[in-house]
């Protein structure tokens, strides 16, 4: 049985910008420019008390907390609290699966200090990181990742929770089925529509239902309803895709995004050249003024072998948009994926 931890530091932007200012400690600060299309990138617990929430219009925050300490991001400074804490992760296990700058797995079912438990793991993690970097977080402790990750919310913030095997599902029945990872708004709508609303509803769903309306997720959706999750835990992810996005000043016609275009190609490129492996297609965001999205893609033959090929082929992309000549966008993205190894390509060719 695996021995699972899942550690998730708390409102983490916000909670650098308190530790490394003082006159920040106790406000109610909010990680955002300010601005009528800047969002919430992260809000201190002071600041969720009034609603506020990540993603949300900061214009909305700031109507929902006039009070509220606005603080423009700093994202050099998060990666590099975000590199302490894995060293702290380290000491401990070299199973480590980070899903973001504040957030990971752990794998402690063999721990490298000789702690007794898992419990153990997740109490020192959270101790060093609170001694040395002055930051707090929660963890869960479960014998899979899904049990992890509800566990590390419950107690948050600062907290620990434990979920054993024998009381998993006992625990997690009475939960709504929107704590599952990946049931979304509009899948809790359709499950509330078949009568399903908590996790024990799911689980006395009748399976053939949940696979013909959900095809293989409503088999998923079954197993996690009984607290299965066989997923290891994966030390190393492999990128599949990376990006670059902007949102406008203003909004601007199709007609004037051309160099938007290139100028996030420039920067995709650029991450896109530190995964030693080319990409063989161009993805292109466009978000409207009404905040609709679309995205169109285009994959080559040949891999991308330039920025400006990266950039050529996503200005080609922008021909595809067929919107009323009115439309105006507020955000443009450029992607690059289908990343692939070239000497394994070159085998497969000659088999």
């Amino acid at each position: 049985m695996r021995k699972i931890v899942h550690v998730d530091l708390d409102a983490f932007y916000a909670s650098v910008e308190q530790r490394d200012d003082p006159a920040l400690r106790g406000r109610p600060v909010v990680v955002a420019w300010r601005g009528a299309r800047s969002v919430v990138c992260a809000a201190s617990y002071e600041a969720r008390k009034f609603g506020i929430r990540s993603a949300m219009p900061a214009l909305r925050a700031e109507r929902l907390c006039p009070e509220a300490v606005f603080v423009p991001p700093d994202f050099s400074r998060y990666r590099e609290a975000s590199r302490a804490v894995r060293e702290i992760f380290e000491r401990h296990t070299r199973v480590i699966e980070p899903l973001s700058l504040d957030e990971a797995y752990l794998d402690v079912s063999e721990n490298l200090t000789g702690l007794p438990t898992a419990t153990a793991v997740a109490e020192k993690i959270r101790a060093q990181i609170h001694a040395e970097l002055r930051l707090t977080a929660s963890a869960g402790v479960a014998p899979n990742k899904f049990l992890a990750k509800l566990a590390s919310d419950w107690n948050k913030p600062d907290g620990l929770f434990v979920i054993r095997p024998k009381r998993a599902q006992a625990l997690i029945a009475p939960l709504p089925v929107g704590r599952i990872p990946g049931v979304g708004p509009v899948l809790e709508k359709k499950l509330a529509t078949l009568g399903i609303f908590l996790i024990a509803d799911l689980r006395a769903a009748d399976l053939a239902l949940l696979q013909d309306r959900f095809g293989k997720y409503g088999q998923r959706l079954h197993e996690l309803s009984l607290g299965i999750d066989e997923r290891p835990v994966s030390a190393e992810r492999e990128r599949v895709s990376v990006s670059a996005e902007d949102t406008f000043p203003a909004d601007l016609s199709l007609d004037e995004l051309p160099p938007h275009v290139r100028r996030m190609a420039d920067r995709t490129w650029a991450a896109a050249a530190k995964l030693g492996k080319p990409a063989y297609t161009v993805v292109l965001k466009l978000k409207t003024s009404e905040f609709r999205t679309l995205t169109r893609s285009w994959t080559g033959e040949a891999a991308l072998s330039s920025s400006g090929m990266l950039a050529d082929r996503a200005v080609d992309l922008l021909a595809r948009v067929n919107l009323p000549p009115a439309t105006r966008f507020r955000l443009v993205g450029v992607g690059a994926s289908n990343f692939r190894d070239p000497e394994a390509d070159a085998q497969r060719s000659l088999i």
